[in-house]
């Protein structure tokens, strides 16, 4: 739970970032987002998950 919601504080973050920089449009943004909430609805988003947390215990080594 902790590394799912890290995960979307900084996804968020760089969402922001992009928005004010303008590189990417209030549409664009939009887009992404209804992805990612259709992608956690299919059968690949436990993979996804798990491949979180092993990325996040790889950075915690470091």
């Amino acid at each position: 739970m902790i590394v799912s919601v890290s995960a979307v504080l900084l996804l968020a973050i760089v969402v922001v970032v992009l928005l004010r920089q303008r590189t990417v449009g209030t549409g664009s943004a939009l887009v992404c987002a209804a992805f990612g909430f259709c992608l956690a609805s299919t059968g690949i988003a436990p993979a996804i998950t798990q491949a979180l947390h092993v990325m996040a215990g790889l950075v915690s080594l470091h």
